[in-house]
Protein backbone atom coordinates (compact mmCIF):
# COMPACT_ATOMS: atom_id res chain seq x y z
CA UNK A 1 0.00 0.00 0.00
CA UNK A 2 1.05 3.30 -0.99
CA UNK A 3 2.55 5.54 1.88
CA UNK A 4 3.17 8.98 0.79
CA UNK A 5 4.79 10.45 3.98
CA UNK A 6 6.80 8.01 4.67
CA UNK A 7 9.06 9.07 1.58
CA UNK A 8 11.57 11.94 1.85
CA UNK A 9 14.67 13.57 1.70
CA UNK A 10 16.28 13.29 4.81
CA UNK A 11 18.92 16.11 5.92
CA UNK A 12 21.07 15.52 9.08
CA UNK A 13 20.54 18.12 11.37
CA UNK A 14 24.88 17.48 11.91
CA UNK A 15 25.44 19.64 8.31
CA UNK A 16 23.68 22.56 10.47
CA UNK A 17 24.82 21.87 14.16
CA UNK A 18 27.12 19.98 15.53
CA UNK A 19 28.58 15.97 15.22
CA UNK A 20 26.51 14.81 18.09
CA UNK A 21 22.96 15.74 16.50
CA UNK A 22 23.55 13.34 13.62
CA UNK A 23 22.90 10.53 15.20
CA UNK A 24 19.88 11.64 16.87
CA UNK A 25 18.22 14.67 14.98
CA UNK A 26 16.59 14.77 11.38
CA UNK A 27 14.88 16.87 9.18
CA UNK A 28 12.76 15.69 6.44
CA UNK A 29 11.46 17.32 2.66
CA UNK A 30 8.53 15.42 2.05
CA UNK A 31 5.45 15.94 -0.82
CA UNK A 32 3.09 15.36 -3.16
CA UNK A 33 2.68 16.47 -6.71
CA UNK A 34 -0.96 15.79 -8.22
CA UNK A 35 -2.51 17.25 -10.96
CA UNK A 36 -5.42 16.15 -13.16
CA UNK A 37 -7.56 17.35 -15.97
CA UNK A 38 -11.51 18.05 -14.78
CA UNK A 39 -14.45 17.82 -16.18
CA UNK A 40 -17.48 18.86 -14.79
CA UNK A 41 -21.05 19.39 -15.24
CA UNK A 42 -23.55 22.15 -14.48
CA UNK A 43 -20.93 23.97 -13.31
CA UNK A 44 -23.09 27.67 -13.21
CA UNK A 45 -26.75 28.66 -13.56
CA UNK A 46 -27.26 28.13 -17.48
CA UNK A 47 -26.27 24.98 -17.11
CA UNK A 48 -22.76 25.07 -18.84
CA UNK A 49 -19.82 22.33 -18.69
CA UNK A 50 -16.02 23.13 -17.86
CA UNK A 51 -13.11 21.02 -18.62
CA UNK A 52 -10.19 22.84 -16.82
CA UNK A 53 -6.54 21.56 -15.50
CA UNK A 54 -7.84 21.07 -11.66
CA UNK A 55 -5.83 22.53 -8.59
CA UNK A 56 -4.77 19.44 -7.80
CA UNK A 57 -6.09 15.75 -8.49
CA UNK A 58 -7.02 13.16 -6.32
CA UNK A 59 -4.65 15.01 -3.70
CA UNK A 60 -3.68 18.84 -3.40
CA UNK A 61 -0.19 19.30 -4.32
CA UNK A 62 2.06 20.13 -1.05
CA UNK A 63 5.24 20.35 0.50
CA UNK A 64 6.58 19.97 3.78
CA UNK A 65 9.29 19.56 6.21
CA UNK A 66 9.42 17.71 9.64
CA UNK A 67 11.95 16.57 11.88
CA UNK A 68 12.62 15.04 15.35
CA UNK A 69 15.59 15.07 17.93
CA UNK A 70 15.49 12.06 20.04
CA UNK A 71 16.24 13.29 23.46
CA UNK A 72 16.83 9.61 25.38
CA UNK A 73 14.91 7.50 27.65
CA UNK A 74 11.87 7.07 24.38
CA UNK A 75 11.25 10.71 24.89
CA UNK A 76 11.99 12.84 21.20
CA UNK A 77 10.51 16.48 19.92
CA UNK A 78 9.34 16.91 16.57
CA UNK A 79 7.88 19.79 14.28
CA UNK A 80 5.90 19.58 10.59
CA UNK A 81 5.58 22.85 8.34
CA UNK A 82 3.60 21.69 5.40
CA UNK A 83 2.81 24.35 2.44
CA UNK A 84 0.02 23.43 -0.18
CA UNK A 85 -0.07 24.90 -4.08
CA UNK A 86 -1.63 24.62 -6.87
CA UNK A 87 0.90 23.03 -9.41
CA UNK A 88 -0.98 24.27 -13.38
CA UNK A 89 -0.23 27.69 -11.67
CA UNK A 90 2.62 27.31 -8.79
CA UNK A 91 0.82 29.46 -7.03
CA UNK A 92 0.12 28.75 -3.11
CA UNK A 93 -3.26 27.86 -2.00
CA UNK A 94 -5.07 31.41 -1.78
CA UNK A 95 -7.78 29.56 0.66
CA UNK A 96 -5.07 28.12 3.32
CA UNK A 97 -2.11 29.94 4.92
CA UNK A 98 1.41 29.58 3.48
CA UNK A 99 1.83 27.03 6.27
CA UNK A 100 -0.98 25.10 6.18
CA UNK A 101 0.25 22.71 9.18
CA UNK A 102 2.58 24.41 11.29
CA UNK A 103 3.49 22.64 14.67
CA UNK A 104 5.27 21.64 17.19
CA UNK A 105 5.54 18.31 19.69
CA UNK A 106 6.88 16.05 22.10
CA UNK A 107 6.92 12.59 22.09
CA UNK A 108 7.03 9.70 24.83
CA UNK A 109 6.99 5.78 23.52
CA UNK A 110 5.47 5.30 26.91
CA UNK A 111 3.00 8.50 27.37
CA UNK A 112 1.83 9.65 24.04
CA UNK A 113 2.76 12.74 22.11
CA UNK A 114 1.50 16.34 23.05
CA UNK A 115 0.98 18.92 19.32
CA UNK A 116 1.14 22.69 19.90
CA UNK A 117 -0.31 24.50 16.49
CA UNK A 118 -2.23 24.17 13.59
CA UNK A 119 -2.95 20.73 12.60
CA UNK A 120 -5.42 17.83 12.00
CA UNK A 121 -9.08 18.63 14.06
CA UNK A 122 -10.20 15.86 16.13
CA UNK A 123 -13.23 14.92 13.77
CA UNK A 124 -10.65 14.00 11.26
CA UNK A 125 -8.20 11.94 13.85
CA UNK A 126 -11.49 10.12 14.67
CA UNK A 127 -12.82 9.33 11.44
CA UNK A 128 -8.79 8.50 10.50
CA UNK A 129 -7.95 5.90 13.36
CA UNK A 130 -11.52 4.58 13.57
CA UNK A 131 -10.80 3.41 9.47
CA UNK A 132 -13.83 4.28 7.80
CA UNK A 133 -12.76 7.02 5.71
CA UNK A 134 -12.89 7.15 1.95
CA UNK A 135 -10.30 6.27 -0.29
CA UNK A 136 -7.97 4.99 2.97
CA UNK A 137 -4.71 4.98 0.56
CA UNK A 138 -5.01 8.63 -0.12
CA UNK A 139 -4.22 11.17 1.76
CA UNK A 140 -6.54 13.61 3.23
CA UNK A 141 -8.02 15.93 1.66
CA UNK A 142 -8.30 15.61 -2.32
CA UNK A 143 -11.41 17.45 -4.99
CA UNK A 144 -13.71 14.99 -3.94
CA UNK A 145 -13.98 13.61 -0.17
CA UNK A 146 -17.73 14.59 1.32
CA UNK A 147 -17.21 13.81 4.62
CA UNK A 148 -14.40 16.18 4.95
CA UNK A 149 -17.37 19.18 4.70
CA UNK A 150 -18.60 17.33 7.94
CA UNK A 151 -15.86 17.51 9.78
CA UNK A 152 -15.61 21.89 9.99
CA UNK A 153 -12.73 22.31 7.43
CA UNK A 154 -10.32 19.40 8.56
CA UNK A 155 -7.51 22.01 10.10
CA UNK A 156 -7.71 23.90 13.01
CA UNK A 157 -5.79 26.85 14.41
CA UNK A 158 -4.01 27.50 18.28
CA UNK A 159 -4.78 23.72 18.94
CA UNK A 160 -2.91 22.08 21.92
CA UNK A 161 -3.82 17.92 21.05
CA UNK A 162 -2.62 15.30 22.85
CA UNK A 163 -2.40 11.55 21.44
CA UNK A 164 -1.84 8.32 22.77
CA UNK A 165 -1.97 4.76 21.31
CA UNK A 166 -2.14 2.12 24.57
CA UNK A 167 -2.35 -1.83 23.09
CA UNK A 168 -5.48 -1.35 20.42
CA UNK A 169 -6.87 1.60 21.38
CA UNK A 170 -6.40 5.25 20.31
CA UNK A 171 -7.26 8.61 22.15
CA UNK A 172 -6.44 11.81 20.97
CA UNK A 173 -8.16 15.27 22.77
CA UNK A 174 -7.92 18.58 21.77
CA UNK A 175 -8.04 22.17 22.41
CA UNK A 176 -7.65 25.74 20.51
CA UNK A 177 -8.05 28.70 22.55
CA UNK A 178 -10.08 31.44 21.22
CA UNK A 179 -7.30 34.04 22.89
CA UNK A 180 -10.51 36.60 23.34
CA UNK A 181 -9.24 38.83 26.01
CA UNK A 182 -12.61 38.32 28.61
CA UNK A 183 -14.75 35.64 27.09
CA UNK A 184 -12.15 32.71 27.21
CA UNK A 185 -14.36 30.15 25.16
CA UNK A 186 -15.32 32.65 22.12
CA UNK A 187 -13.45 31.48 19.34
CA UNK A 188 -12.39 27.68 21.17
CA UNK A 189 -12.75 24.10 20.50
CA UNK A 190 -12.44 21.22 22.21
CA UNK A 191 -13.20 17.81 20.85
CA UNK A 192 -12.16 13.83 21.72
CA UNK A 193 -11.50 10.93 19.58
CA UNK A 194 -10.86 7.27 20.22
CA UNK A 195 -10.82 4.08 18.15
CA UNK A 196 -10.41 0.41 18.75
CA UNK A 197 -7.53 -0.24 15.98
CA UNK A 198 -5.68 -4.20 16.06
CA UNK A 199 -2.41 -3.20 14.07
CA UNK A 200 -3.19 -6.63 11.81
CA UNK A 201 -6.76 -7.29 12.67
CA UNK A 202 -9.31 -6.95 10.35
CA UNK A 203 -11.87 -4.55 12.00
CA UNK A 204 -11.30 -0.98 13.08
CA UNK A 205 -13.88 0.81 14.71
CA UNK A 206 -13.65 4.68 16.06
CA UNK A 207 -15.44 8.18 16.61
CA UNK A 208 -15.19 11.58 17.47
CA UNK A 209 -16.90 14.78 19.29
CA UNK A 210 -16.13 18.17 19.04
CA UNK A 211 -17.58 21.42 19.86
CA UNK A 212 -16.26 24.80 17.94
CA UNK A 213 -17.66 28.46 19.60
CA UNK A 214 -18.47 31.25 17.73
CA UNK A 215 -15.88 33.71 17.42
CA UNK A 216 -17.49 36.64 18.40
CA UNK A 217 -20.94 35.87 20.80
CA UNK A 218 -19.98 32.03 21.31
CA UNK A 219 -22.75 30.29 19.86
CA UNK A 220 -21.98 26.48 19.67
CA UNK A 221 -21.80 24.10 16.68
CA UNK A 222 -21.51 20.43 17.80
CA UNK A 223 -20.33 17.62 15.35
CA UNK A 224 -20.32 14.13 16.20
CA UNK A 225 -19.29 10.94 13.89
CA UNK A 226 -18.77 7.16 14.98
CA UNK A 227 -17.75 4.37 12.11
CA UNK A 228 -15.93 1.45 11.18
CA UNK A 229 -14.20 -0.60 8.46
CA UNK A 230 -13.27 -4.46 8.23
CA UNK A 231 -10.77 -5.97 5.71
CA UNK A 232 -10.92 -9.55 4.15
CA UNK A 233 -7.85 -10.48 2.42
CA UNK A 234 -7.57 -7.27 0.17
CA UNK A 235 -11.66 -6.03 0.39
CA UNK A 236 -12.14 -3.37 2.37
CA UNK A 237 -15.63 -2.57 3.82
CA UNK A 238 -16.58 1.02 5.30
CA UNK A 239 -19.86 2.55 6.81
CA UNK A 240 -19.70 5.71 8.90
CA UNK A 241 -22.49 8.62 10.42
CA UNK A 242 -21.71 12.35 11.02
CA UNK A 243 -23.91 15.04 12.08
CA UNK A 244 -23.34 18.38 12.43
CA UNK A 245 -25.63 21.07 14.46
CA UNK A 246 -25.16 25.11 14.66
CA UNK A 247 -26.67 27.20 16.97
CA UNK A 248 -28.42 30.27 15.25
CA UNK A 249 -25.60 32.66 16.55
CA UNK A 250 -22.67 30.67 14.68
CA UNK A 251 -21.18 32.29 12.14
CA UNK A 252 -17.61 32.93 12.44
CA UNK A 253 -14.84 30.82 13.42
CA UNK A 254 -11.46 32.35 13.39
CA UNK A 255 -9.83 28.92 14.39
CA UNK A 256 -11.20 27.35 11.10
CA UNK A 257 -10.78 27.42 7.45
CA UNK A 258 -13.55 29.89 6.94
CA UNK A 259 -14.17 33.94 7.60
CA UNK A 260 -17.46 35.09 7.89
CA UNK A 261 -17.95 35.74 4.41
CA UNK A 262 -17.01 31.96 3.48
CA UNK A 263 -19.48 30.99 5.76
CA UNK A 264 -22.30 32.79 3.53
CA UNK A 265 -20.54 31.89 0.28
CA UNK A 266 -20.70 27.99 1.28
CA UNK A 267 -23.57 27.94 2.83
CA UNK A 268 -22.80 26.39 6.42
CA UNK A 269 -24.94 29.04 8.18
CA UNK A 270 -28.05 28.33 6.52
CA UNK A 271 -27.98 24.65 8.57
CA UNK A 272 -29.55 23.93 12.12
CA UNK A 273 -28.35 19.89 11.36
CA UNK A 274 -26.82 18.28 8.39
CA UNK A 275 -26.35 14.33 8.74
CA UNK A 276 -24.33 12.11 6.70
CA UNK A 277 -24.15 8.27 6.30
CA UNK A 278 -20.90 7.16 3.73
CA UNK A 279 -20.25 3.78 2.96
CA UNK A 280 -17.51 2.36 0.55
CA UNK A 281 -15.39 -0.36 -0.81
CA UNK A 282 -11.99 -0.95 -1.76
CA UNK A 283 -10.20 -3.26 -3.47
CA UNK A 284 -6.68 -3.74 -3.05
CA UNK A 285 -5.24 -6.16 -6.78
CA UNK A 286 -1.62 -7.01 -6.49
CA UNK A 287 0.64 -4.32 -5.22
CA UNK A 288 -0.48 -1.95 -7.66
CA UNK A 289 -4.35 -0.94 -8.22
CA UNK A 290 -6.58 -0.02 -6.01
CA UNK A 291 -10.09 0.13 -6.55
CA UNK A 292 -13.10 2.24 -4.98
CA UNK A 293 -16.93 2.87 -4.62
CA UNK A 294 -18.33 5.00 -2.43
CA UNK A 295 -21.37 6.32 -1.37
CA UNK A 296 -23.03 9.49 0.63
CA UNK A 297 -26.16 10.15 1.84
CA UNK A 298 -26.72 13.80 3.15
CA UNK A 299 -30.05 15.24 5.18
CA UNK A 300 -29.90 18.98 5.68
CA UNK A 301 -32.32 20.61 8.14
CA UNK A 302 -32.38 24.55 7.54
CA UNK A 303 -32.64 27.41 10.01
CA UNK A 304 -35.73 28.32 7.97
CA UNK A 305 -38.04 25.28 6.00
CA UNK A 306 -36.72 27.23 2.95
CA UNK A 307 -32.73 26.30 3.37
CA UNK A 308 -33.62 22.29 3.88
CA UNK A 309 -32.16 20.11 1.70
CA UNK A 310 -30.69 16.55 0.48
CA UNK A 311 -27.96 15.05 -1.65
CA UNK A 312 -27.28 11.68 -2.79
CA UNK A 313 -22.97 11.35 -4.13
CA UNK A 314 -21.50 8.43 -5.70
CA UNK A 315 -17.74 7.92 -7.07
CA UNK A 316 -15.97 5.40 -8.57
CA UNK A 317 -12.01 5.43 -8.56
CA UNK A 318 -9.06 3.53 -10.17
CA UNK A 319 -6.00 4.21 -9.72
CA UNK A 320 -2.68 1.95 -10.48
CA UNK A 321 0.95 2.52 -8.70
CA UNK A 322 3.58 3.18 -12.12
CA UNK A 323 5.99 2.54 -8.31
CA UNK A 324 6.10 3.30 -5.05
CA UNK A 325 6.28 7.06 -5.60
CA UNK A 326 3.86 7.71 -8.81
CA UNK A 327 0.44 6.30 -9.89
CA UNK A 328 -1.56 7.56 -12.54
CA UNK A 329 -5.71 6.94 -11.84
CA UNK A 330 -9.55 7.72 -13.27
CA UNK A 331 -12.39 9.32 -11.02
CA UNK A 332 -15.84 9.50 -11.74
CA UNK A 333 -18.10 11.29 -9.30
CA UNK A 334 -22.09 11.97 -9.73
CA UNK A 335 -24.03 13.97 -7.60
CA UNK A 336 -28.12 14.60 -6.81
CA UNK A 337 -28.98 17.78 -4.71
CA UNK A 338 -32.08 19.02 -3.81
CA UNK A 339 -33.33 21.80 -2.07
CA UNK A 340 -30.32 24.23 -0.31
CA UNK A 341 -27.79 21.85 -0.92
CA UNK A 342 -27.38 22.79 -4.52
CA UNK A 343 -24.44 24.94 -4.64
CA UNK A 344 -23.61 24.12 -0.80
CA UNK A 345 -20.11 23.31 -0.37
CA UNK A 346 -20.49 19.06 0.15
CA UNK A 347 -17.30 17.79 -1.98
CA UNK A 348 -14.68 18.16 0.31
CA UNK A 349 -12.87 21.10 -1.13
CA UNK A 350 -12.49 24.27 0.74
CA UNK A 351 -14.45 26.32 -1.96
CA UNK A 352 -17.82 27.11 -2.93
CA UNK A 353 -19.90 24.41 -4.27
CA UNK A 354 -19.42 23.82 -7.99
CA UNK A 355 -23.08 22.48 -8.75
CA UNK A 356 -25.32 25.15 -9.93
CA UNK A 357 -27.82 22.97 -10.53
CA UNK A 358 -29.61 19.58 -9.16
CA UNK A 359 -26.85 17.26 -10.89
CA UNK A 360 -23.32 16.93 -11.43
CA UNK A 361 -21.36 14.47 -12.84
CA UNK A 362 -17.46 14.83 -12.54
CA UNK A 363 -14.58 13.07 -14.07
CA UNK A 364 -10.74 13.17 -13.79
CA UNK A 365 -7.97 11.66 -15.27
CA UNK A 366 -4.08 12.29 -13.28
CA UNK A 367 -0.59 11.66 -12.32
CA UNK A 368 0.66 11.82 -8.65
CA UNK A 369 4.09 11.56 -7.19
CA UNK A 370 5.20 11.75 -3.64
CA UNK A 371 8.66 12.51 -2.99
Amino acid sequence: MWKPKKWGFVVPLALLCSHEAQAQSSVTLYGIVDESIRYMTNTTAAGDSKLQMANGGMTESRWGLQGVEQLGDGWSTFFKLENRFYLNSGQSDASLPFFNEAQVGIRSTSYGQVILGRQYNVMIEGITIGGYGSNPWIPYDFTFQPEVTLTGGIWTSNQAQYQIHVHDIMFSAGYAFGGDAGHFGYGSQVGFAAAWSPQNGPVKFGGAYEESRDSVDGAPARAWTFGGSYTWDKTRFALGYIEDSNAPGFSNFANGPFTAAGFVATKYTDFAKRRMILGGITQEVGYAWHFAANVWRTLQDGRTPAKDGSAWQYQLVADYGLSVRTSIYAEADYGQYRGDLIGAQLQGIQSIGTAQKGTQLGVSVGLRHAF
